[in-house]
């Protein structure tokens, strides 16, 4: 039975009827057409979490130059790597790390965090997971501007073809025109963080361990993905084939990160990874309707 009465009684939870796979995708087209609401809502908690801040979100930048500048010159001198090349790749690295993590870990709790809307507005409950991956997005571009100046700063570096990235490493093509290549690989990135929000969302509100485990395992991630060392650290090291390479091919986050960063600092683009993210793209949107159409409705009264 549809209940619509938060507008006739207040206090009384909006429920998102119905268990049928058209009323699933039906909130999720009607979330994507309610764009200027979510844009809003996102763009709000930008400003307001620098609320009468002197220079506001350029913040979110600041911090992400000094952590990258930093950990750049100390990770280089550890491994011996040219600054030059290095500081670019760990640059992007975690510009595309704090998207990932922010849509899993402020996804898991985007339905919790908004449960005062969820129970006064009749609104498709896309909306919110919207809210929370555009709010992300806002982030990653106040992040690509210290990428910019790290790009004038090592130009000709990143420009030169066979550069490598560590001693003994695999030549790149260094940077050219497939730097386009970062914008199929931003929406595919982007596509990902929909239906993570919305998987994730929905199972927290109803086990709310759900956030704690990903944030307890946020770091463990962190150091397995390379993004402070260079994966042909792994190969000079180690040799080809080895079994630990095959434990980092597990990874997913890593082709995620690889996708984009690829282009963007010239290296070897390996169409393999663009296979992984789009087969888990396929599945997990599938598992992601299978959740708004089983729990959609039960959303509102177990926030």
């Amino acid at each position: 039975m549809q209940v619509t009465s938060a507008i006739d009684i207040p206090g009384t939870p909006v429920v998102h009827s119905g268990r049928s796979w058209a009323r699933a995708a039906k909130d999720i087209r009607d979330g994507i057409a309610a764009r200027e609401l979510w844009g809003h809502l996102g763009w709000q908690d930008i400003k307001q979490r620098y609320r009468r801040s002197v220079i506001g979100p350029l913040w979110i930048t600041m911090s992400m130059g000094v952590t990258a500048a930093g950990l750049g010159f100390l990770y280089s001198q550890l491994f011996g790597i040219e600054v030059t090349t290095f500081l670019p790749y760990l640059t992007v690295g975690f510009v595309v790390w704090g998207f990932i993590i922010g849509c899993l870990s402020e996804g898991s709790d985007t339905f919790m965090a908004n449960e005062g809307l969820i129970k006064h507005l009749p609104a498709p409950l896309t909306v919110y997971a919207l809210r929370t991956v555009w709010r992300q997005t806002l982030m990653l571009a106040h992040n690509l501007l210290v990428y910019v100046v790290v790009l004038a700063l090592f130009f000709t570096s990143l420009t030169t073809a066979g550069y490598t990235l560590s001693p003994g490493g695999a030549p790149q093509p260094g940077l050219n025109w497939s730097v386009l290549m970062a914008i199929p690989a931003f929406a595919l990135l982007a596509l990902n963080g929909g239906w993570v929000t919305l998987l994730f969302g929905i199972i927290s509100t109803r086990y709310r361990d759900i956030p704690q485990v990903i944030n307890a395992l946020t770091q463990l991630l962190f150091y397995i993905t390379p993004i402070v060392w260079p994966v042909d650290i792994l190969t000079t090291k180690l040799g080809p084939g080895d079994w630990k390479h095959l434990v980092l091919e597990l990874n997913p986050l890593y082709h995620f990160i690889q996708i984009l960063r690829a282009p963007l600092i010239g290296t070897t683009q390996s169409w393999h990874h663009w296979a992984v993210v789009g087969a888990i793209t396929v599945v997990g949107w599938g598992f992601a309707l299978l959740a708004m159409r089983n729990y959609r409705s039960r959303v509102s009264y177990w926030v």
